[in-house]
């Protein structure tokens, strides 16, 4: 039985093993130009992941780029994954992340942070995605505001606020 969830088609995975088979599908999804995405609460004992064809503005993680290099080299990539890639290198998201993948604190967050230590204590995955959050910010303001956030989130040593629990 498919079931509809915000005028979505739902697939269910109702093991552990078939979870691991749909993980495995994520490499298939880039194969043809399309991502795993959104992840939201159906109920207290599910959750929802949506798949779809990726955007031509979404930036490339460094595992989607593994994840296409495996891909590339089993053979399993299609023209359409193809193509998405070849948007994605002549629009620049290919490599949009590759800063923030590599760590880099760029200089106006750096300034701010000072001696802060509370940066090297937070794990990897906190540390990059607040370089993604600062990074994606459309405009100098709000990239300022989010800059101020991470800087007194450090100085009272707590996590800045998308990643507080």
């Amino acid at each position: 039985m498919t079931e509809v969830l915000k005028g979505r088609a739902v697939v269910t995975v109702p093991s552990r093993a078939a979870l691991r088979d749909w993980l495995a599908a994520v490499e298939e999804l880039l194969c043809w130009g399309w991502v795993d995405a959104v992840t939201q609460k159906v109920d207290d004992d599910r959750s929802a992941h949506l798949i779809a064809p990726r955007k031509p503005t979404s930036a490339w993680s460094a595992l989607n780029k593994r994840l296409v290099d495996q891909a590339r080299a089993s053979g399993a990539m299609t023209p359409a994954g193809e193509a998405a890639i070849a948007v994605a290198q002549g629009s620049g998201t290919w490599s949009f992340l590759d800063d923030v993948e590599a760590g880099i604190v760029p200089d106006d967050l750096a300034a701010v942070l000072g001696t802060l230590n509370a940066w090297n204590a937070w794990p990897r995955s906190v540390r990059r995605g607040t370089l993604e959050w600062i990074k994606t910010a459309r405009t100098a303001p709000t990239r300022a505001k989010r800059i101020a956030d991470v800087a007194d989130a450090a100085s009272r040593s707590l996590r800045p606020s998308p990643f507080r629990r």
